[in-house]
């Protein structure tokens, strides 16, 4: 029996990275997953490598609309009769300084980091209210939520929003039986961090052996290492946990490394 048997899941940005290993992990548990993703191509290709481990649907989703947000739901519920699960894996960075960040900038790091979340939260959380039935949502975070580097300003403001949010609603829906978590996750091999490296760092193809030499485990993280603790807290493993916002570093936050 896997630890997500028979639940509904849906996964913002399931289509990539840390998300599809999400999503390939709820499956391997037994789960129904939807993914969302932007673009139609890449969420049906992905789909359908899904689909070998178990009832997969894609459901194409801009988070930074709103509309698009409670039409995911929507069509969560109208496939599958309801939703138990909501990761908000989807997710925006770019560079920019508390000095030289733009308004244009700023807003779009809000409309995906967390007005986007918020709404599918308002949508798959009044789905659970309605049905009387517990639920879980899990919110993909970062480390830089707690401060983060001078060039993720915005980044880091709309994720420290997200991790308040996680708490706000936990506490707001606790005797609902609808548990809110949250995971900071740390530095993480995924393709769109390659993509980082080499645009604004400068990084060459060793950057990932470089990065590992400095690391206590000796390597990044996967996103299959990310998946596993979301797996866990959208499943009864995780008990009773609710408004928890929980490092997942290879750092110690407070300390002067």
């Amino acid at each position: 029996m896997g630890s997500l048997d028979d639940r509904v899941v849906l996964v913002s940005g399931g289509t990539q990275g840390v998300g599809l290993a999400i999503a390939q992990a709820a499956l391997r548990e037994g789960a129904r997953v939807v993914v969302t993703g932007r673009r139609a191509h890449v969420g049906e290709a992905a789909a359908a490598d899904l689909s070998a481990l178990g009832d997969a649907r894609f459901v194409r989703c801009d988070v930074a609309d709103v509309e698009a947000c409670r039409a995911a739901v929507e069509a969560t519920v109208t496939a599958h009769g309801r939703v138990d699960g909501l990761v908000n894996a989807a997710g925006f960075t770019e560079r920019g300084s508390v000095l030289d960040t733009t308004p244009e900038m700023f807003e779009q790091h809000v409309a995906v980091n967390l007005r986007g979340p918020f709404f599918l939260m308002q949508a798959a959380i009044g789905d659970m209210v309605r049905r009387g039935e517990p639920g879980s949502v899990v919110n993909v975070l970062t480390m830089s939520a707690h401060g983060g580097q001078p060039h993720l300003a915005p980044y880091s403001a709309t994720k420290a929003g997200l991790a308040g949010l996680t708490k706000n609603a936990a506490y707001a829906h606790r005797f609902d039986r609808v548990r809110v978590n949250g995971v900071n996750i740390g530095w993480t091999d995924s393709d769109g961090e390659d993509v980082i490296q080499r645009r604004f760092h400068d990084a060459g193809d060793d950057w990932r052996e470089q990065a590992a030499k400095r690391l206590p485990a000796g390597r990044l993280a996967t996103p299959e290492d990310a998946a596993g603790i979301v797996v866990l807290l959208l499943s009864d493993a995780s008990g009773v946990v609710t408004g928890s916002v929980m490092d997942w570093d290879q750092t110690v936050v407070g300390t002067s490394d």
